[in-house]
């Protein structure tokens, strides 16, 4: 059950309505300055609340994510990031390396996005590595890089941030927090990443189900953030001939039954250069928002995933091929679902 407050409603007011909870025999838990979620449905507190002043409306949902549900919202999310669009009926793209190089190195990354018609930078500054060995990012020094880029170009900013102690001082020079596939049910990182109040782009774990996903992106919600985005990113599964498997089947399942904007991976879905583009394809085809590459202008020498890193000709390819597709079906496409 959701409870939306109405407008300018005061915290004394707030009070009130979960002490009414409370007396109901629930807990109500705050989720931004006019929402409040019960975890579970009651038709006598509910008349009950719906008669209080302060109270503008009353949602029975039945859903675990009731906040990331289509029940509680049935427009799609759109989320604004410094003038981007992130869910609107135009394909959203964000490219870039793996890991933050060098700063000239990353100039001339980002130069390549914004002329090709990109609209995020993605960059690693801090790096899951499966090999303790393998280079684990600059940091800081990293961020301040995407910085310097986002100053030249007007590129909005995504990098991942792994802990719950460094989300304040990755916030500092991000637009979107990336939370990856590795951290996908790390609670305590998905609250601060909340509370942080930045977008949030959420990675779907390697073998995470839909619902557990979703479940993941309401712990972002709960915080009374609500500008969350979906990333499938591929899944494990016994397919050896790809890295991942990505999972276009994920793209109208999460629209059926959430308001989330959607993106897809297919760098990390597929792990292979070769595919990246046709599935690029595919998952815009399937609906969703925006892709999400990796790109260097020597592949080979990338300091990490360079097997599925394209080069500047081939992302410019993928970015026309994905205007092309978004536009054919933005007249089609439905805003809202029923």
């Amino acid at each position: 059950m959701v409870i939306v407050l109405r407008p300018q409603v005061s915290a004394e007011q707030t009070k009130q309505v979960l002490t009414a909870i409370q007396e109901g025999g629930h807990t109500g838990y705050q989720a931004g300055p006019s929402t409040i979620v019960v975890p579970k449905n009651d038709v006598h507190l509910e008349a009950s609340l719906a008669s209080l002043p302060q109270v503008e409306q009353v949602m029975a949902i039945d859903s675990p994510y009731p906040l990331a549900s289509r029940a509680f919202k049935k427009e799609d999310t759109v989320i604004d990031v410094r003038g981007h669009i992130i869910g609107g009926d135009k394909v959203t793209v964000m490219a870039g390396p793996c890991s933050v190089e060098s700063l000239d190195n990353l100039l001339e990354i980002a130069e390549t996005v914004k002329a090709a018609g990109g609209q995020f930078l993605r960059g690693g500054a801090f790096k899951p590595r499966s090999s303790p060995y393998s280079f684990q990012g600059h940091g800081e020094e990293g961020l301040k890089m995407l910085a310097i880029a986002r100053d030249k170009t007007g590129l909005g900013i995504i990098s991942e941030v792994m802990e719950p102690d460094k989300v304040a001082l990755v916030s500092e020079y991000v637009d979107i927090l990336q939370i990856g596939a590795r951290n996908m049910q790390n609670y305590p990182l998905l609250r601060e990443a909340g509370k942080s109040g930045k977008p949030v782009m959420l990675k779907r774990g390697l073998s995470g189900t839909v619902d557990e996903w979703l479940m993941a992106a309401e712990y972002i919600l709960a915080q009374g953030n609500p500008n969350v985005i979906l990333c499938e990113r591929g899944i494990r599964t016994f397919e050896t001939a790809t890295r991942n498997t990505l999972d276009l089947n994920a793209v109208p399942v999460v629209q059926s039954l959430s308001h989330l904007p959607i993106i897809v991976d297919p760098s990390h879905g597929t792990g292979k250069s070769a595919f990246v583009r046709p599935m690029a394809r595919a998952g815009v085809a399937a609906g969703a928002s925006g892709v999400i590459v990796e790109i260097h202008p020597t592949p080979a020498k990338a300091w990490s995933d360079a097997a599925q890193t394209l080069d500047f000709d081939e992302f410019r390819a993928l970015v026309d091929d994905v205007e092309r597709i978004s536009a054919a079906l933005s007249a089609s496409r439905p805003l809202v679902h029923a």
